[in-house]
């Protein structure tokens, strides 16, 4: 196996297709923010906060997810998220990540009597995005050529189930006005709103609104179900990514594809698990997983793989080395390393990265082709013509890169 030194892991240009805004925090800032706005923490120390909730590992998802009731409380005011948006990318920037997709759901933070609108949450968020781009861009290493360009996009999430009904005024309206209605026509009219206000947003203000996404709880709430609202999205030209495969079968990652025009995979872990398969008109197991994977390789779908993550909610993987990446570098998919979390798995990319190359067979040609996926299946906010000459720049210094440290 080729030995691929940390640093050179690390100063070779990456992107960030799978990352929550909410879940990617700085602890002080965390705790900062805390107190500013009033919000109550278990501890108000980094230490006791890695101890209590944002641990090295976790019994189940919903242990994972516990921690979102604190980032998301305090992002429930614009300058915070201006700050968690700029420092984000900062910290990208700082282990050469040049191209990154933040997403997370508006929705949850919103509030109507605070002013905490749809349109003003997200334009505070590219506030502090576009400020270290600007920042970034405007340094003599990028000015010289030295290093390649930073830039982002943003993703807004609709949501599934995904805790207590309160989590946010914006739901809690909606479990209101649409009291005798079902749990999922809630959701999906929640979503569809959310959808609509992003396309608006995108279109009359220019902020780089790349993409929308379905997060939250899988099962029991399949992609599917949200097929209305994808169709909108897509009859606008807005790009689409779902979590699917993460806790649910083959067959979610398959209406991802088909119900939902999904440019992209969040996850797809458990696509080569037969177990995981309930669709009783599914007979033949074996043969539809080997045909879905077919389909999804053949049609270039990129998944966004998070190994901490994964095995961080999937506690039963045990071991890195039992991770489905192994079928996905032998079926040749489309893939792309991201982190998930960087506050509450507690990674980085170039983390990510080395995990990967530490446990898997993976040759210099393969591991240039996983990098230059995250370029070129980005949502890059700009014509095709633009980001493809990014792309090219940014895996040419990925060249000069690894000729400096002796990859090649």
């Amino acid at each position: 196996m080729k030995k691929y030194t940390n640093a050179f892991i690390k100063e070779m240009p990456k992107t960030d297709l799978h990352l929550h805004l909410d879940g990617s925090m700085r602890i002080p800032t965390l705790i900062e923010m805390a107190q500013k706005n009033n919000v109550k923490l278990p501890s108000y120390t980094e230490e006791g906060l890695r101890e209590l909730v944002f641990k090295e590992s976790y019994a189940n998802l919903g242990e994972y997810l516990h921690g979102f009731q604190y980032t998301c409380s305090v992002l429930r005011d614009l300058e915070n998220i201006e700050r968690a948006s700029y420092e984000l990318a900062v910290d990208n920037q700082n282990e050469n990540v040049y191209y990154i997709e933040a997403r997370f759901a508006p929705q949850l933070l919103m509030d109507l009597q605070s002013g905490l609108t749809m349109e003003s949450i997200l334009e505070a968020s590219y506030k502090g995005f576009e400020r270290a781009k600007k920042e970034f861009n405007n340094s003599a290493e990028v000015k010289n050529g030295s290093r390649p360009e930073f830039h982002y996009g943003i993703i807004s999430c609709a949501m599934r189930k995904f805790g207590p009904k309160g989590y946010s005024p914006f739901y809690t309206n909606f479990f209101k006005t649409m009291e005798y209605s079902k749990e999922m026509e809630v959701l999906k009219e929640g979503a569809l709103q959310m959808v609509k206000a992003a396309v608006k947003i995108r279109d009359e203000k220019g902020i780089p609104i790349v993409s929308i996404d379905l997060a939250g709880q899988e099962e029991g709430y399949p992609p599917g179900k949200f097929k209305e609202v994808y169709n909108y999205a897509h009859k606008n030209f807005m790009h689409k990514t779902v979590h699917a495969g993460e806790a649910y079968g083959a067959e979610s990652i398959f209406q991802a594809i088909t119900d939902c025009y999904a440019d992209r995979i969040g996850h797809g872990y458990y696509l080569f698990d037969e177990n995981k398969i309930v669709d009783a008109s599914i007979t033949d197991k074996k043969k539809y997983i080997s045909n879905l994977i077919s389909f999804v390789a053949d049609k270039r779908t990129t998944i966004e793989v998070c190994l901490t993550s994964n095995l961080q909610t999937n506690p039963e993987i045990k071991d890195i080395k039992n991770h489905n990446l192994k079928h996905m570098l032998d079926n040749r998919m489309s893939l792309t390393i991201c982190t998930d979390n960087r506050l509450v798995s507690n990674t980085t990319v170039s983390d990510e990265f080395q995990l990967a190359v530490d446990n898997f067979d993976i040759q210099y040609k393969h591991l240039k082709d996983i990098v230059a996926y995250g370029f070129k299946k980005s949502f890059y906010p700009g014509q095709y013509i633009e980001k493809r000459n990014y792309a090219k720049k940014c895996m040419m210094h990925f060249d000069e890169i690894a000729k400096k440290h002796g990859v090649i």
